[in-house]
C-alpha cells in the first residue's frame, strides 16, 4: 500500500532538482549540472570552523590564521558546502524561498561533514531567530536543519535551547568587527531550556558560516549557562570572512 502511495505520489509530483527544477531520479536530489556546480567541503580545513586551506595533507588537524589569532569558543567547526554557485543558491532558496524541502539532503551532507565524530549525548541546538523575525519568515531556517540533523544521527535535539533576547541588524556587508559588535549578548540560553545542557556536549546548527559572530554568540550562550563541549556546524561556508 505504502509502495503504491509512493508511485502515485510520484506521477503526481515527479521528482525535481532542488536547484533548477529539473528532472532528477528521486525525490530531494541534484541533477547533473547542479551537482557539478556544487562545491562540497574537502581536503584540508580549518579544524575549527571548517574553512579550506591550501596544501597540508587530507587529515591533518590544521588551523587558519583567523582561528590561531582568534580561537573561537568551540572545539570543532564543519560546513557542508561553500557558500558559492549552488552552495549559495540552496542556502538562499532555504533562507528565504520557503524551500524547506532543501533541509532534509542538507542534513545529510552536514552529517557527513561531521565525520559522525560526535559524543552520543550530544544536543543539537539551532541557532535562533528574534520572534519578530520568526513571525515574518514563519519558520526558523536552522531549526528545520537541526530538526534534520536530529533525525538522520539519532541524536537529541531542542528547538529553542537559545533565544535572541535582542533584534540585531542585518550583517551583510558589515565587517568582522561590526558583526561580533552587532551580535554581543544578543543570544541566551532559554531558561526553562538550559538545565537540559548542563555539562552536556551541545552541538550547535546554522545556514552559513561567514565571520562567525553567530556562532560565537550562540557558543558563548551555551558555555555561561553551564554546557560541556561546544561543536558547530553550517550547511555552507564563505570562502573567506569578511
Amino acid at each position: 500500500m505504502l509502495a503504491q502511495l509512493q508511485t502515485a505520489v510520484g506521477l503526481i509530483y515527479p521528482p525535481a532538482c532542488l536547484c533548477c527544477g529539473g528532472a532528477v531520479d528521486a525525490h530531494a536530489g541534484l541533477c547533473g549540472p547542479c551537482w557539478g556546480d556544487t562545491v562540497f567541503v574537502g581536503g584540508v580545513i580549518c579544524d575549527s570552523c571548517g574553512i579550506p586551506l591550501p596544501g597540508g595533507d587530507t587529515g591533518e588537524v590544521a588551523h587558519c590564521d583567523s582561528c590561531l589569532a582568534h580561537p573561537p569558543p568551540w572545539v570543532r567547526g564543519r560546513s557542508a558546502l561553500l557558500y558559492a554557485k549552488m552552495g549559495r543558491k540552496m542556502v538562499l532558496a532555504l533562507k528565504h524561498g520557503d524551500r524547506q524541502e532543501v533541509a532534509k539532503p542538507a542534513a545529510v551532507w552536514m552529517a557527513r561533514s561531521l565525520g559522525g565524530k560526535l559524543p552520543a549525548d550530544t544536543l543539537i541546538a539551532p541557532v535562533p531567530l528574534h520572534w519578530q523575525r520568526l513571525v515574518k519568515r514563519r519558520y526558523n531556517q536552522s531549526g528545520l536543519l537541526g530538526r534534520a540533523l536530529a533525525l538522520e544521527t539519532g541524536l537529541d535535539w531542542c528547538p529553542d535551547l537559545l533565544q535572541r533576547v535582542r533584534k540585531t541588524a542585518s550583517l551583510e556587508g558589515k565587517t568582522r568587527h561590526e558583526r561580533f559588535e552587532i551580535l554581543e549578548n544578543a543570544i541566551c540560553a532559554h531558561p526553562k531550556r538550559q538545565h537540559l545542557m548542563q555539562g552536556r556536549p551541545v552541538l550547535i546548527v546554522d545556514d552559513v558560516m561567514t565571520s562567525g559572530a553567530t556562532l560565537f554568540a550562540a557558543a558563548r550562550a551555551c558555555i555561561d549557562a553551564g554546557a560541556g563541549q561546544i561543536r558547530v556546524v553550517t550547511l555552507a561556508r564563505a570562502a573567506k570572512d569578511t
